[in-house]
């Protein structure tokens, strides 16, 4: 009999969410034998909303609808789905499952860790991801008893289920470059991607050089054209910081919605060689698992969730094999976030990310300019293990899995192969 599953998230959201729900629909849809899927699409901050008419979100909208009707019927669900951060997670059925993506730094918060103890289950995007819920351990006092908890934690089972592949036509991007090398990054400008180090410290190393340009994809919350004219303005900010302004080298900015399509056409861009970022965490990191499935070169910090898919195992000519960084790796330390990242109740204070070191930047740099051969062919290295490795015929069996659990989708395996005489 199918399970009636409500998934509660930002299904209509331009964000990390937003993708996120949808990974978690499709792979629902992949297995729809098993389940009755209802979807209740909440807002995402102040992110822009889908603008696409495809068969998916027809699909999507036919669900928000059947879920209105369904819910005026004092209809009920036998597990709810909630993609969101756990501050938000309600009792919502007799099973309930959160779908985070977790936090970006070493530690989540005390009240996600008592959210997320309400839980049945939790999925997260990365391994690092879940670690960011293992290790955090508070101290805790019940205020009526008295009562001291040594080690306050999240004891709920977590799965870390990573996003697939996505495969799409090529749309080229017209962007009338100056430069034949350039280098590409796509990121929501805020403290967390830490873009205003990324594009002073690449001005600084290629200064003197005409050659080369930095491509920087970017909003700060939706594709308006008042985020437009907010996000050239922080743009300007950051160069007039520049010690010399006067350099030789390209900074281009690309501001509006682009397609699936479009986004591929830069990854694949004649003229894009490789892909940065100084991002001080990432749950998992799309834009650049999307540049490594695309062959691109990726030069980004050696800490949090973009290493699930940026090291991989190899062997060597005696047998043996290691994981290994197909990357251009940045130093980096690991310090408390900014006061401006802190977040009440999601980013602690005395929670620490990574700080990419600047002489590993600018060294990494220079290196991929002027050896670009030898990382374009780590990087294809990747790109195949990628390809192989994150289908999404797997990934959404993994995602399904971690809701039912091994068991039961073994046991159910075995009944579908059971022949009625």
């Amino acid at each position: 009999m199918k399970k009636r599953i409500l998934v509660r998230g930002p299904a209509l959201s331009r964000s990390g969410y937003g993708e996120q729900c949808r990974f978690a629909l499709r792979s629902l849809r992949a297995h729809e034998d098993r389940f009755d899927i209802f979807l209740d699409n909440i807002n995402w901050g102040r992110t822009g909303f889908m603008i696409e008419n495809d068969e998916e979100r027809a699909w999507m909208d036919m669900l928000i609808q059947k879920t209105h009707f369904y819910k005026q019927q004092q209809g009920t669900f036998d597990i709810s789905l909630q993609v969101t951060i756990p501050n938000e997670y309600e009792n919502m059925a007799p099973i309930n499952i959160g779908y985070t993506a977790g936090i970006e730094t070493t530690k989540i918060a005390p009240q996600w860790v008592e959210k997320c103890e309400a839980m049945d289950k939790l999925i997260v995007v990365s391994n690092f991801s879940k670690e960011g819920f293992v290790n955090t351990v508070y101290q805790a006092e019940d205020t009526e008893t008295g009562q001291v908890f040594p080690e306050f934690r999240v004891r709920t089972p977590i799965e870390p289920v990573n996003y697939p592949c996505r495969f799409f036509e090529e749309t080229p991007v017209d962007l009338d470059l100056k430069t034949e090398f350039n280098f590409l990054t796509v990121a929501q400008w805020g403290p967390r991607k830490n873009l205003d180090k990324t594009i002073k410290w690449f001005i600084e190393e290629f200064h003197q050089n005409e050659d080369v340009g930095l491509i920087v994809k970017c909003n700060l919350a939706n594709n308006s054209t008042m985020d437009q004219n907010s996000t050239i303005n922080k743009f300007k900010s950051t160069l007039a910081t520049l010690e010399n302004p006067d350099f030789k080298c390209k900074v281009y900015l690309i501001h509006g919605n682009m397609s699936d399509e479009e986004l591929t056409g830069l990854y694949c861009h004649p003229k894009i060689k490789a892909y940065l970022t100084l991002t001080h965490g990432e749950g998992f990191g799309l834009p650049l698992f999307e540049a490594a499935q695309n062959g691109l070169p990726i030069i980004a910090p050696d800490w949090s969730g973009h290493l699930d898919f940026l090291c991989m195992p190899v062997t060597d000519k005696k047998g043996k094999t290691k994981v290994k960084p197909m990357f251009a790796k940045v130093e980096y330390t690991l310090q408390n976030v900014q006061r401006e990242a802190v977040w009440q109740g999601v980013v602690q204070p005395d929670s620490k990310w990574a700080y990419a070191d600047k002489f590993s930047y600018k060294k990494r740099l220079t290196e991929v300019y002027k050896d670009l051969g030898r990382f374009k062919s780590q990087a294809k290295k990747l790109q195949a293990w990628i390809v192989e490795n994150f289908k999404a015929e797997d990934k959404y069996r993994e995602f399904v899995e971690a809701i039912l659990g091994e068991e039961e989708m073994q046991t159910e395996a075995e009944l579908d192969q059971v022949v009625v005489l």
